[in-house]
């Protein structure tokens, strides 16, 4: 139905009344800390515009705290809290008077969410007087009567007792402004005080539809002696949907997998030192510390989220120098493994790919410029273009929360110039011994200008026991059921790997 001027009036009015809290001041302090669930790049893009995707939850929830000051008398109270968010938690609320708190108590609660709109306005005034006017013939029409539906458009009995309805294109006007509706949810509580006065009070609760994740951006750069480095910078990015904004907001980030019921290493010297010298400016970044089983990120100054928007902040200044080194790896064949016997199928061992991986990997150490906690996020890797200067995306990858001390290791795609080939040689099936046989032949062709380093990765993945019977150069053992070769490839030739396994039961 088409909201025209006299049901927007209605709809001031209700604005105008609905805003005005009793004995609630609206100015006041709010912190935030945000939980965050969302991997980087797993929430849909459209969730960033017009307010959402419909039926889509944002993975993630935060404790939001407010300070106001309320004037309260000796006795009982009623108080109300607007501006808080529409997806929160009734059942998390909790309410303190710093000022009396021993003598103040809540004694009753109300989460009141049923918001003003032109329906429920008009669904009040079923079976009451109301003016329709209605546009013929390039004028307005007024017809008054007794509002008898709204479902489908209107309905309306004249005083003549005839029946009247109309499209959605007619214009109501209503006599007044019906009780019960509000325009933003509101928590109403009926508070007992001991010492009347002005009292500064903190609120805290739950709210969803809010959440963050971290994006790392790394430049790379190499030499001609294989030399790896990479730059780095890494922002946070929150998404807030929750119904309501936070102005001037102290915002705390938890990083973790913290576990809620059904419905810790301490940071780098120099990460430290960064975070010490960005707290003495209004641009002061994230500060981390560990915090239970998890790691707690406090932005060292105030910003405001308002509703339906995404923000990026800096998790951290940029590091130059990050080494690094790339990794090209060929697994030709894996196996997805046996259950309570042998997997004896001479098919099983001929699936295969010609792609050769790229990886990307690097020490989270502080002597190799980091030697942070890595919230979990998406790792975008660019490569400066010498011809122009400019950054070429070259890859990307998620990464877990990462403890300091620990290596960081992305799947950048799939090489260009260099593939590989696996074939079967050779099977033998021996029933009698309880023996299996398998040969492979693995070849990895290299068309670049330079000679290169692949990693041949092998699974063996038939039965437990297994033997390598023979090989064509030296292997390691990766893990229980995995071995590689290193295999040196000058360019634009040719390295081949044979070997031989026997599995037996």
């Amino acid at each position: 139905m088409t909201v025209t001027p006299p049901l927007r009036q209605a709809l001031a009015a209700a604005l105008v009344l609905a805003a005005s809290p009793v004995g609630a001041d609206d100015t006041g302090s709010s912190a935030l800390t945000i939980y965050g669930s969302a991997s980087a790049g797993a929430v849909p893009v459209d969730t960033f515009r017009s307010g959402g995707v419909p039926g889509y939850h944002v993975p993630g929830y935060a404790v939001v705290r407010q300070e106001r000051t309320i004037p309260l008398v000796v006795g009982r109270n009623e108080v109300r809290f607007t501006d808080v968010a529409g997806l929160i938690d009734p059942t998390t609320v909790s309410f303190q008077s710093l000022t009396d708190p021993a003598g103040t108590r809540v004694i009753e609660q109300d989460f009141r969410f049923d918001l003003v709109s032109t329906d429920k306005l008009l669904q009040k005034y079923v079976d009451a007087p109301i003016t329709v006017e209605q546009v013929r013939g390039g004028h307005a029409e007024s017809f008054a009567g007794t509002l008898l539906s709204t479902r489908g458009g209107i309905v309306l009995r004249q005083s003549d007792g005839s029946v009247r309805t109309f499209s959605g294109t007619a214009s109501v006007t209503l006599p007044s402004l019906p009780g019960g509706l509000i325009t933003r949810p509101t928590l109403v509580w009926e508070i007992l005080a001991r010492n009347a006065g002005t009292h500064r009070t903190r609120v805290a609760y739950q709210t969803s539809g809010i959440t963050w994740w971290a994006d790392y951006n790394l430049v790379y750069s190499d030499t001609s002696q294989g030399d790896c480095r990479v730059d780095a910078n890494a922002w946070v990015s929150i998404l807030n949907q929750s119904g309501a904004s936070y102005s001037d907001a102290r915002i705390k980030l938890i990083a973790g997998d913290v576990h809620r019921a059904p419905t810790a290493a301490l940071p780098s010297a120099k990460l430290m030192m960064r975070a010490n010298e960005a707290a003495m400016d209004a641009t002061a970044g994230f500060a981390e510390k560990s915090f239970f089983e998890y790691h707690l990120y406090t932005l060292g100054r105030t910003t405001t989220l308002p509703d339906n928007s995404t923000k990026q902040l800096e998790l951290f200044p940029a590091v130059a120098g990050i080494a690094c080194e790339k990794t090209l790896v060929y697994a030709g064949q894996n196996g997805s493994g046996y259950g309570t016997t042998p997997l004896t199928t001479r098919e099983a061992g001929t699936r295969r790919s010609a792609r050769v991986e790229t990886f990307l990997s690097f020490r989270n150490t502080e002597d190799n410029e980091l030697g942070v906690p890595l919230p979990a996020g998406r790792v975008r890797v660019s490569k400066r273009d010498a011809a122009d200067g400019s950054l070429e995306f070259i890859g990307e990858d998620r990464i877990d929360h990462t403890p300091r001390n620990e290596t960081v290791t992305l799947n950048l795609g799939s090489a260009f110039d260099v593939v590989g080939e696996r074939r079967q040689t050779d099977f033998d099936l021996d029933t009698g011994r309880r023996t299996m046989t398998e040969s492979f032949e693995i070849r990895v062709r290299n068309h670049k200008e330079r000679s290169v380093e692949v990693i041949v990765r092998e699974s063996l993945f038939r039965w437990a026991n297994w033997r390598i019977v023979s090989a064509s150069q030296a292997f390691e053992k990766e893990d229980a059921r995995t071995i590689r070769f290193r295999v040196p490839v000058a360019a634009d030739a040719e390295g081949v790997v044979r070997y031989t396994v026997r599995y037996a039961w």
